[in-house]
């Protein structure tokens, strides 16, 4: 029987207590925070608060944080998220952080190609897709590698405090799902 959320390599799995020093690490690095949602730094009681009280329930949070794991050695490599779902016309969005130290060895791929497997074929999405920043080449690589096509681009979509910058729509649709 084939396992939801994890392939011979790697496993998602829900936040722990102990990812605290991972999630407090990458919310507060502030070279991140153009890529993402963030603009003030997280405390390690927020952060505690946050894997208290979620839920973890994707049809009520409207998202889903998960941890990537290397099953062999149970490191922590980074984190994928699943937000702004949306349960009537099927769709979320996809955000993923590879850890600096575990770029660029396949990691963020096979993290996608799960996620999309979950989201499709267990979720019964229609449609995943990103906002990425157009200067954040290795994430647009990615999910070009992944499959998702440019669907558009947002003028100034993204303050990077002193500018603005555009953001590409990418998208990957389930084209099994009727």
């Amino acid at each position: 029987m084939k396992k939801i959320l994890e392939n011979d390599k790697l496993r998602l799995r829900a936040p722990e207590p102990e990812d605290l020093d991972y999630l407090y690490k990458w919310e507060n690095d502030t070279s991140l925070w153009e890529f993402g949602a963030t603009v003030t730094p997280y405390s390690r009681f927020a952060l505690k608060q946050y894997l208290i009280d979620s839920k973890q329930d994707l049809y009520t949070d409207k998202q889903l944080r998960l941890m990537i794991v290397i099953k062999e050695s149970n490191e922590v490599v980074g984190t994928v998220d699943l937000y702004d779902f949306d349960p009537f016309h099927k769709r979320a969005g996809v955000g993923i952080l590879i850890d600096n130290k575990f770029r660029e060895k396949g990691y963020g791929l096979q993290t996608l190609q799960i996620l999309e497997d979950y989201a499709f074929n267990f979720l019964k999405l229609k449609q995943l897709y990103a906002v990425i920043p157009e200067s954040n080449r290795g994430s647009v690589k990615l999910f070009r590698k992944a499959g998702y096509s440019d669907a558009g681009k947002l003028l100034e979509w993204l303050s990077t405090g002193n500018r603005y910058e555009d953001a590409l729509i990418m998208q990957k649709i389930n084209s099994v799902l009727i």
